[in-house]
């Protein structure tokens, strides 16, 4: 196990912080490949820092669903499921329409600027682990006027559930990253427009490309 290339992270966050994201990014990269084992010293050791926030940070990834806890080995890189990436995308597909009405009279002016940012760094973006953390930030913007309820509770969940298999899509199909900023755009000027009606539309299909997109990626990347 190597973190070689993914000790960048800013230092200016805390231990676990700085932890939690430098393995995010070797897991997303596939640098640290599904079935890899996550000793805590080793981790701690290659990145400088003492056990504890090593500890946090697994725990945090495994509520994201890229870690697991085995009772005899500890943790592990979690192993990629299509049957459970399918679940994930038609549980979006279902939950997402639900929360675009709650949220869509809310968004304020400097919102939108933020999507705007985003979208030209998802633009800029070439590192596909990178892109799948901005992209979670871009898809939790709107959604976060319902902060606090169980389904953006949920909704959350699920999205960092599937980051992994996203970035496997990306790594497979790198044109899949401007297919998807297009859509992002359309998003935006839907809900500028405040036009419930076509968000869903347009975030369902959306939904539908990227698991598509997993699909093919699983299939090319299956032994």
């Amino acid at each position: 196990m190597s973190l070689a290339g993914f000790t960048g992270a800013s230092r200016s966050r805390t231990a676990h912080e700085y932890v939690r994201d430098s393995l995010r990014r070797a897991i997303l990269s596939g640098s640290l490949r599904p079935g890899t084992h996550l000793v805590q010293t080793e981790v701690a050791t290659q990145l400088e820092v003492s056990t504890t926030p090593v500890r946090e940070a697994l725990r945090d990834l495994a509520t994201e669903g890229l870690v697991f806890f085995d009772p005899h080995r500890g943790a592990l890189v979690r192993t990629l499921d299509l049957g459970e990436v399918r679940e994930i995308y038609q549980l979006r597909a279902a939950l997402e329409p639900l929360v675009v009405p709650r949220v869509i009279d809310k968004i304020r002016p400097e919102t939108f600027e933020r999507a705007e940012q985003l979208t030209r760094a998802l633009d800029r973006e070439r590192d596909p682990s990178r892109w799948v953390e901005v992209n979670r930030e871009f898809h939790s913007l709107f959604t976060d006027f319902d902060q606090g309820s169980r389904l953006e509770g949920i909704l959350r969940g699920l999205r960092d559930s599937a980051a992994t298999y996203v970035s496997l899509s990306l790594a497979a199909r790198p044109k899949q990253m401007s297919e998807a900023n297009e859509e992002h755009r359309a998003v935006i000027d839907a809900y500028r427009r405040r036009d419930a009606e076509a968000v869903v539309e347009i975030t369902v299909a959306h939904l539908e490309s990227t698991l598509r997109a997993i699909e093919e990626a699983y299939r090319t990347d299956a032994p």
